[in-house]
């Protein structure tokens, strides 16, 4: 089976979730990881750091670099992305999975917030794939994979959280437009998103805590799916918007209870999919 091993990742929001998850299964491989994320010392409400994270990739089997980054800001991502260069000598693979969450309709956003989603989603995820870019366009099956959803015009998906769901769609637009800009050179773009919610800090702390923690499935269920697809040759796997169930049907996995998190329970359908 194809591995990771010997590849360079550089996957902001990896100091824990889903972004950390995906980090240590391509540790597994034997890959270098390079941790970009803002959480330098212990948060009083969210788990991990970039330290820890290292720390997990190493256990693992893998290399690991903190890299601590605030990616709403060019001259911190073009740091990391040099420092993790000098480091392991390229990039292979870029995982945008850093994102903000704020679900409110339109008089009830703060603008604040509003110009955060953006900036961390859409911004965000703009500036460290243009900054990565020319690293990828020299490496051998290169991937950059954003964390986003299938695009929908369905006005369900805007009608209760607009801001939110603009963001999101920001990052699956970067997918849909680079994917056709960089073809020719061999760069893959592609999006993951899950078909039931996933426990993160994020759902506990805004999303209805330990009652919807219940219903969802572990972080190493995403991480599974996009081991399966940054193994994949690039040039013939570009411009898909995956769902997680759906990538490891492929992959010829069909038992996934180990992965909930109360297995028996039911799973609910998460943002942006058909029920």
């Amino acid at each position: 089976m194809a591995d990771l091993r010997g590849k360079t990742l550089f996957i902001t929001g990896a100091s824990r979730g889903i972004g950390e998850a995906i980090a240590v299964r391509a540790a597994r491989d034997g890959a270098n990881i390079a941790v970009v994320a803002k959480t330098n010392r212990p948060h009083p409400k969210l788990p991990g750091t970039v330290h820890t994270a290292v720390a997990a990739i190493e256990a693992a089997g893998g290399r690991g670099l903190a890299c601590v980054t605030d990616i709403r800001f060019e001259e911190q991502v073009q740091a990391a992305v040099d420092c993790t260069v000098e480091t392991f000598g390229g990039i292979d693979i870029l995982v945008n999975n850093a994102s903000a969450i704020h679900l409110a309709g339109t008089l009830d956003m703060p603008m604040k917030r509003y110009d955060l989603l953006h900036a961390i989603n859409v911004r965000g995820t703009f500036l460290c794939s243009k900054l990565c870019l020319p690293h990828l366009g020299r490496a051998s099956n290169p991937h950059i994979l954003n964390l986003s959803p299938p695009l929908s015009m369905k006005a369900e998906w805007f009608r209760d959280c607009l801001a939110y769901t603009m963001s999101k769609y920001g990052m699956s637009m970067c997918v849909l437009g680079m994917a056709e800009e960089f073809r020719e050179a061999g760069v893959a773009v592609n999006a993951l998103w899950p078909q039931a919610p996933i426990a993160t800090a994020a759902v506990e702390n805004l999303l209805g805590g330990e009652a919807t923690i219940r219903h969802c499935r572990k972080p190493e269920f995403v991480a599974e799916a996009a081991h399966a697809l940054l193994v994949r040759p690039s040039r013939s796997c570009t411009g898909n918007f995956f769902v997680d169930e759906d990538v490891l049907r492929q992959e010829g996995v069909t038992d996934f209870a180990s992965y909930a998190v109360c297995p028996g329970e039911s799973l609910a359908t998460d943002f942006f999919l058909d029920s």
